[in-house]
């Protein structure tokens, strides 16, 4: 049939054509397991904050001079002046000041900021380079024992044990205390820094080096690797171009979980007399200092609430880190 013209035909509505100027509808966009992680993470504002707490303190400890000369003096200037010579402590109880925001030590007067926040650059270079150390031995040994296994595997994994079995605190008294003051090419706070970065990072890779390997052992069997198996691909490739990147995940938030334990550790042993020697300032050293003065609460308490902080926002940030890269997790 044949409609002619000005008929019922010419009237109905045309559709329009999109390239005429219509709008087209929003593309579907994806996202990467990276973006999806990232999106997750700032959902968590708990995690969010401990986050902006470790960012702060990282700046803190890089712009130490910098602060420091503008809100408080010299780490190891004494101020006799502020300190009451029958009691030894600070006048006034604290002497906190415009001039001193955390008080003064007692009997020598030490700015207490001051030293707080030159004790963050201690604290964390130590705790990120041995949580480094121990990150890099780890990964290693525990992904070449799950994926080779056989005796490879239960030499590594016998290892372990005995680092793990291992009395570490003991241990690092001991060496800390036979360490000469000059070793290595190195002498004074750079031989200490390198010595507990050494001690703590060493004896603590078997932790890492199990979730690692128990992580390979279940990535070995899965198809992925059976397909680079099958086009001719060897160990070290399989490794590092296929597993490793499956890996980071779990090396990057138990890394992140690490690092807190390890300022623990490190201002342990500078409270015990083995960490960095003095004036050179450190929360643990300046807690074994304060605690020969109990009874000046200021003295004891910035230090600590230094390392209860740092430890915390470590902590939150790391639970948010492990909930964002689960693919299991429903937040």
């Amino acid at each position: 049939m044949v409609v002619g013209p000005g008929t019922a035909a010419d009237q109905a509505p045309v559709a329009p054509d999109p390239a005429e100027g219509s709008v087209p509808g929003k593309a579907i966009e994806g996202r990467s397991l990276g973006r999806i992680a990232w999106t997750r993470l700032k959902r968590d504002k708990v995690a969010m904050a401990g986050g902006s707490v470790v960012i702060f303190l990282i700046l803190v400890a890089i712009f130490a001079p910098a602060i420091v000369s503008v809100l408080g003096s010299p780490p190891n200037e004494f101020h006799q002046n502020l300190i009451d010579t029958s009691t030894l402590a600070p006048k006034g109880g604290t002497g906190i000041s415009a001039e001193h925001l955390f008080g003064v030590e007692p009997q020598n007067g030490r700015d207490i900021f001051s030293r707080v926040v030159y004790g963050a650059r201690i604290s964390l270079l130590i705790a990120f380079l041995a949580t480094l150390l121990s990150v890099l031995i780890g990964a290693t040994l525990g992904v070449v024992a799950g994926y080779f296994g056989g005796w490879v595997d239960s030499l590594i994994s016998r290892a372990m044990d005995v680092f793990l079995a291992f009395p570490l605190l003991v241990f690092s008294i001991a060496l800390a205390g036979v360490i000469p003051d000059t070793a290595f090419g190195l002498s004074g706070d750079s031989l200490r820094i390198a010595l507990l970065i050494f001690i703590i990072g060493f004896f603590s890779w078997p932790y890492i080096g199990r979730i690692v390997r128990g992580q390979t052992l279940s990535l070995r069997e899965r198809e992925f690797v059976d397909a680079a198996r099958s086009l001719g691909a060897r160990g070290p490739y399989v490794i590092f171009k296929e597993m490793l990147p499956n890996l980071v995940a779990p090396i990057l938030i138990y890394a992140t979980l690490l690092i807190p334990t390890n300022i623990l550790f490190e201002a342990a042993l500078s409270f015990l007399g083995v960490g960095i020697r003095p004036p050179t300032a450190s929360w643990g050293g300046m807690l074994s200092d304060a605690a020969r003065f109990y009874t000046i609460w200021h003295f004891m308490f910035f230090p600590g609430m230094a390392i209860f902080i740092t430890v915390l926002a470590f902590n939150l940030f790391g639970d948010g880190l492990r909930d964002a890269l689960d693919p299991k997790g429903r937040r």
